[in-house]
């Protein structure tokens, strides 16, 4: 027999969800096949059988939490069936009537005996049970959606939050806002399990919001120089690397140029120290529809634009087929988003903890610009946001190192000069 048990992970991830089972019960498995898809914090996992063989249980239902080192799944051996499967000889002999019915009515009561023990022991995730005793509550008594009858955590959530008002006599003043939630609960709803990558992004984002001192700065860039550069070489560029010539590649130059100049936006708190960086990982955040990731581009001061380019545009496929390691994610000294690609025209980014710098990009809009004192012009220009974490790094720096992002991307071909 072979388990199959929750791999380590990460150093930071202790735990997963199972998010789809890949073979069910019965099934052959191959050796170094996929079997199981587990959801982390970051990234989705598959776990491969070590072992070719039959799936004979399966430990933890799609939904259930399980931690590294678990045991989720066993598999027989070569294909073959487990011991306590094995069949026992059996010997033929001839059955007289009065025995058959004998054995029938036995067989019926056995049945009756499972059949009422079936429903005394409704099926429940591990999690939903662990709620259920701790709260008290009878699993009996609660009713699922789950097409096969099973109780998750969520009902059991669900149940409790219906009960309480029941158990609790409403003052006078609190019997209208009854009312109206009662009315509330008549219209169409429907709940929505949080992922775990959503529960831990808002988590984190909880997080940075109360234990650091955040704080935005503005500023705006003139994109027309690197809008002219792009249509001079985005052909040749093409041609040479087989990589389109975007923008975040003139972004990341700049970031990284900037905070060589700023090494505070490129450190962390840790206690009472600063740890200053000298390397430069950059964060690029990437939508997806579970939500946003932030992949790291490693070296970014050793990358040229096309490296850049391409490393970018291949983190962007694999968050699409959820594709990335959580290598790809791991780290990072500052981060770089853009919003601008769905229309955002201002916004404030939220840092990416423990970095203590982000900086927002957004939409490219025409704007009259005044060129000097009797000329304006209508010139592509796009906001820019840097929120940083007021507690090691002040407003003048902070304004000063947006400040010069503005200049290298107005000027972009002095970053060919940036060492």
């Amino acid at each position: 027999m072979a388990e199959i048990k929750v791999p380590e992970l990460a150093e930071s991830i202790t735990e997963g969800t199972v998010a789809q089972w890949l073979k069910k019960t019965g099934e052959y498995v191959e050796k170094g096949e996929y079997i199981v898809e587990l959801e982390t914090d970051k990234v989705n996992v598959e776990i491969i059988a070590e072992e070719s063989g039959i799936v004979q249980e399966l430990k933890a239902q799609e939904g259930d939490t399980v931690l590294v080192g678990e045991t989720i799944a066993i598999v027989s051996d070569n294909g073959e069936a487990s011991p306590n499967e094995v069949p026992e000889p059996k010997s033929i002999s001839v059955k007289q009537p009065e025995q058959e019915v004998k054995e029938a009515s036995i067989h019926q009561t056995e049945t009756h005996k499972a059949s009422t023990q079936d429903k005394q022991k409704p099926i429940a995730s591990p999690a939903a049970r662990k709620i259920a005793r701790t709260k008290g509550i009878d699993l009996n008594s609660i009713q699922t959606t789950d097409p096969l009858g099973r109780v998750r955590a969520h009902d059991v959530v669900a149940y409790e939050q219906q009960e309480e008002p029941k158990v609790q006599t409403p003052k006078p003043e609190q019997r209208t806002a009854s009312i109206v939630s009662e009315v509330k609960e008549e219209k169409p709803v429907e709940r929505i399990r949080m992922s775990r990558r959503r529960q831990t992004i808002a988590s984190r984002l909880l997080d940075v919001q109360q234990n650091t001192a955040m704080l935005t700065t503005f500023n705006e860039v003139d994109m027309t120089n690197i809008m002219r550069l792009r249509s001079r070489r985005k052909d040749q560029f093409q041609k040479e690397n087989d990589i389109k010539l975007g923008f975040m590649s003139f972004f990341t130059k700049a970031v990284v140029a900037c905070l060589k100049k700023s090494p505070l936006l490129n450190a962390e708190i840790q206690g009472d120290q600063i740890i200053l960086k000298k390397y430069y990982d950059i964060g690029i955040a990437v939508s997806t529809d579970d939500g946003l990731v932030v992949p790291v581009l490693r070296d970014a001061d050793r990358k040229n634009f096309a490296e850049i380019e391409s490393d970018i545009s291949e983190f962007a496929v694999k968050a699409r087929n959820n594709k990335l390691a959580l290598s790809d994610l791991q780290g990072g000294t500052f981060t770089i988003t853009n919003g601008g690609v769905f229309g955002s025209l201002l916004s404030t980014p939220i840092l990416n903890g423990p970095q203590v710098g982000i900086l927002g990009m957004h939409k490219i809009q025409l704007r009259p610009v005044a060129i000097d004192e009797t000329t304006m012009e209508n010139r592509p220009m796009m906001y820019l946001a840097l929120s940083y974490d007021h507690r090691i790094i002040d407003g003048k720096e902070a304004v000063t190192f947006l400040a010069r992002i503005k200049a290298l991307l107005e000027d972009p071909e002095s970053l060919l000069f940036e060492a």
